[in-house]
């Protein structure tokens, strides 16, 4: 599956590669938090000071990754803003596959909720 194909399921998440093919490969997965996308979610913890920021997506991104991919803990690392949710590593198929699982995730409203309840306010 190209990339073009990934990031139409992955909307409105975008995977972007660096260097592609090189030793100093690197992959990202970003969300620009310009658009309400599963705002009505986090504001079921808005009153404990959930936004739905970059951070706050960080601590979504993390309950996920201990219950559902504990593997890929170590291989993956944040560099969120408040504005900007992102996470990557130079291993490309972590990346991938931490993507598909979050978007599906983030597809079923129930979880997502299920999960961020697991959340701790960074």
């Amino acid at each position: 599956m190209s990339y073009e194909e990934i990031n139409k399921q992955l909307e409105p998440f975008k995977l972007m590669v660096f260097d592609e093919g090189t030793e100093d490969v690197w992959a990202t997965l970003v969300l620009w938090l310009n658009e309400d996308y599963k705002q009505n979610v986090f504001d079921t913890r808005q009153e404990e000071g959930f936004l739905g920021n970059g951070y706050d997506w960080n601590s979504l991104a993390t309950v996920f990754l201990e219950e559902k991919m504990p593997e890929l803990l170590d291989s993956l690392s944040f560099d969120s803003e408040a504005g900007l949710f992102s996470i990557g590593s130079e291993d490309v198929e972590a990346v991938k596959k931490f993507a598909v699982g979050f978007k599906a995730m983030c597809d079923d409203e129930s979880e997502m909720t299920d999960l961020l309840s697991r959340a701790i306010l960074d």
